[in-house]
């Protein structure tokens, strides 16, 4: 697959922002780079040019025009300068200025699908008045390397005069630029209610990349579980630590016949004494075996005479039953990346290898917030009052991926009700919230993530149910995940993101997704991405429930996950597959 290089535009005057550092703006939790940053997350080079920002890592090249506001033809030409000194030129290049807070990757996705299929030099997005952007388009490098030699000068010329003849546009959701004041004030208002929804794939991506981690601590080994190791997990022992014997057998010296001795070695017990070449001892499986052991025989291919004389069977096969020292592993050796979990498999090794304590980050501790005047845990119900179905099975549920439950809570629907659990926020890693999340008037969740100057990571989800999931990161360090309050749609979600959230806090390596054909993916798929009940096809592969209701978790009786189910799938198309806990 061909690479793709961006070059995002972080400097200029600012002029009508009365000079501030316009990509520092803050607009729905995130600034206006880290929003570009985002949108462009998955290309193989980035180069922002602007002043230096420190806070940027090293993976992202630094650029800066000449001079400091030259214009945008300047600083791409700064970029494109950068670029230059790098191996393996790419094919196309992402032109992308930072002040668009609603790009997102897969708008810049599509501009790079037109760009191939065409042929075009550049291809720029529209707005919604169908006016090209010339600041987020796609370039084929070599186009935009001929415009920029063909300019006498860069300073301070306007994109027109680098716009090649062979150009197409193509129309895009969230290309509004913050230009002024003005478009700041609009674009944070309708930051919640008419941010662009994002598809699974990109929000994953964005709560694995841009949750702040915990912090590393040292953990024994049982009570890490959940977590993730922040340093690898290395071998403090060799194993096996001695050579021990892989079978019942006997082990021998020399080649046979072999006469065999009366002590006996056992697992645990006490070293027998060296062999001499022609002897053999009886050996239990793991048991030292003694110096001087050329191999162990395995009990059937031997044959013992009244004499004590031990031989091989004809026609048996010639093998080395021994385990020797360090064949598995040496001191000091490697057993799992940092980023594994810590689950059965490492705490195991982790005793195997004489590991005692870990480098982690988590397990994650969660608080449970429960909204919604209706809803009541216990106790009869009275007039317009429905019964708490989910809150209590939710522990159950976040246990499942490694997530220590602190507490569960009932939130009534007040408008200050939020800002309290936030302020108490410091004994817990992760809010997982249920309910208040859409626009109508009881849904107070939004309003004071605004209030808690919170970093908005997800105000909208491309997927039905669950497009008003709502995710943030609060100043003091809690995530909040604000699930829709439908049982089902809560749940789906759910599951759907929370792998996401804990990889994002603990620096856990992403996990694999299972992919398989669904038998019947036509008959669910619509215009929208879905997320519903399915069993296991027989055959292979996997069933979905065409309907599911969502007030209640009745669809997922006798069924063994969800699947996520693309926009206009045909039959047999492959799927993602979420397991549902047992």
């Amino acid at each position: 697959m061909t690479t793709v290089d961006a070059i995002v535009l972080a400097g200029g005057r600012a002029s009508r922002m009365g000079g501030v550092d316009k990509p520092a703006i803050v607009v729905g939790g995130r600034s206006m780079l880290d929003a570009a940053l985002s949108a462009v997350s998955d290309r193989t080079r980035i180069v922002v040019v602007g002043p230096h920002r420190p806070e940027l890592g090293p993976e992202i090249l630094q650029a800066q025009e000449v001079p400091a506001g030259a214009g945008p033809v300047a600083a791409i030409a700064a970029g494109m300068a950068m670029l230059d000194g790098c191996e393996f030129p790419a094919e196309h290049i992402v032109v992308l200025a930072a002040d668009m807070p609603f790009l997102t990757s897969s708008a810049v996705d599509e501009l790079l699908a037109h760009a191939r299929e065409s042929g075009s030099d550049a291809v720029f997005a529209a707005d919604e008045s169908g006016r090209p952007q010339y600041l987020v388009g796609v370039w084929r490098r070599t186009a935009l390397a001929e415009a920029l030699n063909r300019l006498d000068s860069l300073a301070n010329r306007p994109m027109k005069a680098l716009v090649p003849i062979d150009t197409a546009t193509v129309a895009l959701a969230g290309v509004q630029d913050c230009d002024t004041p003005d478009d700041v004030r609009e674009a944070r208002t309708g930051a919640g209610r008419s941010a662009v929804p994002v598809s699974l794939d990109e929000a994953r991506e964005t709560l694995r990349r841009n949750i702040s981690r915990l912090r590393v601590r040292q953990s024994a080994v049982r009570p890490a579980r959940g977590a993730a190791l922040a340093e690898p997990l290395r071998a403090v022992e060799a194993l096996p630590r001695f050579d021990v014997s892989a079978m019942d057998g006997y082990a021998v010296s020399g080649d046979g016949p072999w006469q065999l001795r009366r002590d006996i070695g056992f697992a645990g017990g006490q070293r027998p004494v060296g062999l001499l070449p022609g002897e053999a001892v009886r050996i239990a499986t793991g048991a030292h075996v003694p110096d001087g052991t050329g191999t162990v025989v395995r009990d059937e291919f031997v044959r013992v005479e009244a004499d004590g004389r031990l031989h091989r069977l004809p026609d048996s096969p010639i093998r080395d039953d021994v385990r020797r020292r360090g064949e598995d592993w040496q001191p000091g050796a490697e057993l799992a990346p940092a980023g594994t979990p810590v689950n059965t498999a490492l705490i195991s090794v982790a005793a195997s290898a004489e590991v005692r304590t870990l480098a982690v980050r988590g397990p994650v501790r969660a608080r449970i917030v429960m909204t919604g005047d209706e809803i009541r845990s216990e106790g009869p119900l009275h007039t317009g009052q429905t019964r708490d179905s989910l809150g209590p099975i939710l522990p159950d549920l976040l246990t499942w991926y490694g997530i220590d439950t602190v507490d569960r809570v009932h939130l009534r629907d007040t408008a200050n009700a939020f800002d309290e659990v936030f302020a108490a926020a410091d004994d817990c890693d992760l809010l997982v919230i249920v309910g208040a999340t859409g626009g109508g008037a009881a849904d107070q969740l939004r309003a004071a993530l605004d209030r808690a100057r919170s970093r908005v990571l997800l105000s909208r989800l491309r997927l039905r149910p669950g497009g008003s999931t709502v995710a943030a990161q609060l100043a003091s360090g809690p995530v909040v995940l604000g699930l829709p309050g439908n049982p089902y749609a809560a749940v789906a979600t759910l599951l759907a993101l929370i792998h996401a959230v804990v990889e994002g806090l603990t620096g856990a390596l992403p996990a694999r997704p299972l992919i398989g054909p669904l038998a019947n993916a036509a008959e669910i798929s619509g215009p929208a991405p879905r997320i519903v009940p399915a069993r296991a096809d027989p055959i292979g592969g996997w069933i979905g429930d065409p309907g599911i209701r969502t007030a209640h978790l009745a669809g997922l009786l006798d069924r063994d996950g969800l699947v996520i189910v693309p926009a206009e799938a045909a039959d047999n198309a492959p799927v993602e597959f979420i397991p549902l806990p047992r």
